[in-house]
């Protein structure tokens, strides 16, 4: 799995990232808008997460003590329908320091709140290079009953199916788009810090190939594969047994009756067999 480096609307519309065409009406929308990022906005991009997948019922008092064990929590923006008044089921929360948004960032992913499992990830309408919404045809995520999924983020990512591209290291992680002010990307690294990502991102001094996967996504291609040997073998068993009935039945008839067989189905043809046909119906 590999993700976005920067917003790419016809990129995103396809599973391994390597379409050159639109394939349907939103993407060819999206490649034609323009985004500006909100400037009125005054919390800290850096230290903000975009919460999704919320349960309608879900409010600020219930958002602010379940993120608040990350670290300190500034300020949450719970996205609601300007008429109705409603959730819209996603929101924003700002944290006080950028290692308190890390930590949530990392564990508050896929958790359960108020009976629905949660979508975490940082904003990127004011971090993310060429960023285009969803309702400007582009965004992440989607519906496989609308048509218009998009890949290359956290919910969905980029898949290589036949194990041909070649991606960059920084492009396996999900948090590789996010920059600074200076343009820099935010996770390259430096002689002071070194150590210490090396350390939170399990990557040894020797480990160039380094893949980060979840235990959960670990497991299911340990199971896989197991299901695969389990498959060949039983094949393999399945066909040595076949072989051996079919030998034990060769051996049962025995050497008389193959070459009795044999001989009648040779004389059919014969000059002989076939005058005693005739002189049997005379």
């Amino acid at each position: 799995m590999w993700y976005s480096k920067e917003y790419d609307p016809i990129q995103v519309g396809s599973i391994d990232g390597t379409d050159i065409h639109p394939h349907d009406a939103a993407i060819a929308r999206a490649t034609r808008s323009t985004y500006r990022p909100p400037k009125h906005l005054k919390t800290d991009p850096k230290c903000t997460l975009f919460i999704s997948r919320l349960n309608f019922d879900t409010t600020e008092l219930t958002l602010k003590p379940f993120f608040e064990k990350y670290g300190t929590v500034t300020t949450v923006e719970l996205i609601r329908n300007n008429v109705t008044g409603l959730s819209q089921g996603y929101a924003f929360i700002t944290f006080a320091d950028t290692a308190s948004c890390r930590e949530a960032y990392k564990y508050a992913h896929e958790t359960v709140l108020d009976d629905h499992v949660i979508l975490v990830d940082y904003e990127r309408s004011r971090t993310m290079r060429n960023w285009i919404p969803r309702r400007l045809g582009g965004g992440y995520g989607g519906k496989k009953e609308s048509g218009q999924l998009r890949f290359g983020a956290r919910d969905r990512p980029f898949r290589d199916p036949y194990g041909k591209l070649r991606i960059d290291y920084d492009q396996k992680r999900s948090d590789n788009w996010r920059t600074t002010t200076d343009g820099s990307n935010e996770h390259r690294r430096d002689s002071k810090n070194c150590k210490e990502r090396d350390n939170e991102h399990h990557i040894g001094k020797d480990s160039e190939r380094h893949r980060e996967v979840r235990p959960s996504e670990h497991r299911r291609e340990r199971s896989s594969e197991r299901r695969r040997e389990r498959s060949s073998e039983r094949h393999r068993e399945r066909s040595s047994e076949r072989c051996r009935e079919r030998s034990s039945e060769r051996r049962r008839e025995g050497p008389s009756k193959r070459s009795s067989e044999h001989r009648r189905q040779s004389d059919r043809g014969s000059p002989e067999h076939k005058k005693k046909r005739i002189d049997r119906y005379r």
